[in-house]
């Protein structure tokens, strides 16, 4: 999806404010609902994912289950918020032996387990808004030893808020982040 794209700085795949924040996602929704609505905390719109089993309801990037997005960039961020229910998400990536394997991180498990193509995670959420930063890169070779090639699919399970998902090539401190990127927009005085 990205291969042929020239990918430095920020690459978002994700954006609640865009007019059509989930035209490269799939929607499986079971027992659920996906909606865009106004955040309390933020003032602005964003994604809601809530479903009774995390497993039947999520977005997926991309659409196509046979194509990948082939981003190089080794630094996830997910703005996501905290809505006290169970919630995962997975990235599946490409390392350079040629093998897809899958980070899965859930705030309901308590310990790492490795395996040859999954790794899951545990994943603590402070209350209210939370910058998930998963550094691709790194995990790939403590986990399996290997080299990041590439990230092939993002799939977001409920439940959650989601304002932002993107890649960087490397982590930004909040003072290098474009304001589109920051969580909290200033307030415009008038």
């Amino acid at each position: 999806m990205f291969k042929n794209t020239f990918q430095s700085g920020f690459l978002s795949i994700l954006y609640s404010l865009g007019s059509k924040p989930l035209q490269i996602w799939d929607k499986e929704v079971v027992n659920g609902q996906i909606k865009r609505l106004q955040d309390e905390d933020i003032q602005s719109n964003v994604l809601e994912i809530t479903g009774s089993n995390i497993q039947s309801t999520y977005i997926t990037c991309p659409v196509d289950p046979a194509a990948t997005l082939g981003i190089k960039l080794p630094f996830l961020v997910m703005i996501v918020k905290n809505v006290k229910k169970y919630f995962t998400f997975e990235i599946q990536i490409l390392d350079d032996k040629n093998v897809r394997r899958r980070f899965r991180a859930s705030n309901f498990q308590a310990v790492t387990r490795v395996k040859p193509y999954i790794c899951t995670m545990p994943l603590t959420l402070d209350e209210g808004w939370n910058q998930i930063q998963l550094n691709l890169s790194d995990f790939t070779r403590r986990a399996y030893g290997t080299n990041y090639v590439e990230t092939l699919r993002v799939q977001v399970h409920a439940n959650c808020r989601l304002r932002r998902i993107y890649f960087a090539d490397r982590l930004y401190s909040e003072e290098e982040l474009p304001p589109e990127f920051k969580l909290y927009l200033p307030v415009q005085k008038a």
